[in-house]
């Protein structure tokens, strides 16, 4: 499954305008170059770990840094778990930025294009490594919320595929399996 896109039919359901106006103002905001939280060892810990974990999907250093330096920052700013970000890239496109679904999904997250035309704008570009980041980590951040926290049927809604197993089992078995991160591991 390497070249696969695990990519379901997922589809758009009405928002209120109060829920458009807020995932709208947050995929509007602008990148940050820098890894905000946590700070200092631990941060730089967090980084190496993750540099290393990388290295056979995204060979170039330079690269993956700054792949990660954006999940980090993406996944928290939409107070996500930056692993559990990457559990959802390694599934739904396996580090491919270029990637597209049989859907129609595009990149990284394997974001729907209907979201560019409901929350955000028609200049986003969903290739683009901070854009694809920013709707997947709204859009996953809207389903938590609505799912009121429960990650089984927000990684459904995600996928589109609520109410079944697989996309949710893959997904929290990566994030177990691969990218789950501690301090006390890395002593």
């Amino acid at each position: 499954m390497p070249g696969a896109v695990i990519a379901g039919m997922q589809m758009y359901e009405p928002l209120s305008a109060s829920t458009l106006t807020v995932l709208h103002r947050t995929v509007s905001d602008q990148a940050v170059t820098v890894l905000v939280t946590p700070t200092g060892p631990e941060a730089k810990d967090w980084l190496d770990s993750m540099t290393k974990r990388l290295e056979k999907r995204i060979p170039d250093i330079g690269e993956r840094r700054a792949f990660l330096i954006t999940v980090h920052y993406e996944a928290t700013r939409a107070g996500l778990d930056p692993e559990l970000v990457l559990s959802i890239i390694q599934i739904e496109s396996n580090f491919r930025k270029y990637a597209i679904s049989s859907a129609g999904a595009r990149g990284y997250m394997q974001v729907m294009p209907f979201w560019v035309d409901t929350i955000g704008d028609p200049e986003h570009n969903l290739f683009h490594l901070r854009v694809n980041l920013r709707y997947g980590c709204t859009i996953l951040r809207h389903y938590l919320d609505l799912e009121r926290g429960d990650y089984f049927r927000a990684l459904g809604r995600y996928n589109g595929s609520v109410g079944k197993a697989d996309y949710p089992d893959l997904v929290l078995n990566a994030w177990r399996r691969y990218w789950t991160y501690s301090t006390a591991l890395q002593q």
